[in-house]
């Protein structure tokens, strides 16, 4: 094969078209180390909630006031358990906050490797985000919430 077959076959790669995935796939990467190192540094609450006023963040103001948790109740806990790698813990502390976790582990993976190689990975998961997309998270953040109302109801007694 002469060099010119070969150039063809394997044109010269410009490194400047990657330079947005990588400034993005970094960003990503920051982001979700970020939080799930303050989900390690976090003691999950053996309560499945609260764990978050270990930030000085104030208790739950459904909670305080109707006496229900609300829809994100027990999303830190199960982000201190996923960190800590309690998967199980995690999806009994707050089955959404379990996925999305891993979601953010996945997304520090997959921004590493971008910022590393310039790759356009990401746009595998350009297709994922539809209709159909919205209607299964909201039905899962649905069902986690009353998860966790029935849950905390039963800890009442």
């Amino acid at each position: 094969m002469t060099t010119t077959a070969l150039q063809a076959a394997h044109p010269p790669v410009d490194r400047s078209s990657t330079t947005l995935p990588r400034l993005v796939g970094a960003g990503v990467a920051v982001a979700a180390t970020m939080l799930l190192g303050l989900a390690a540094w976090l003691e999950p609450s053996a309560s499945g909630l609260g764990t978050h006023s270990q930030m000085r963040l104030p208790p739950c103001g459904w909670i305080l006031s109707m006496n229900l948790p609300c829809p994100t109740c027990g999303m830190t806990t199960a982000f201190a358990h996923a960190a800590d790698g309690n998967l199980p813990a995690a999806f009994l502390a707050q089955p959404m906050g379990a996925v999305l976790a891993v979601a953010t582990a996945m997304a520090l993976l997959v921004g590493s490797f971008t910022a590393a190689t310039g790759s356009r990975v990401a746009v595998l998961f350009e297709g994922l985000w539809g209709r159909r997309t919205a209607w299964v998270l909201g039905v899962g953040f649905s069902g986690a919430w009353l998860y966790k109302i029935i849950v905390y109801k039963e800890l009442l007694g």
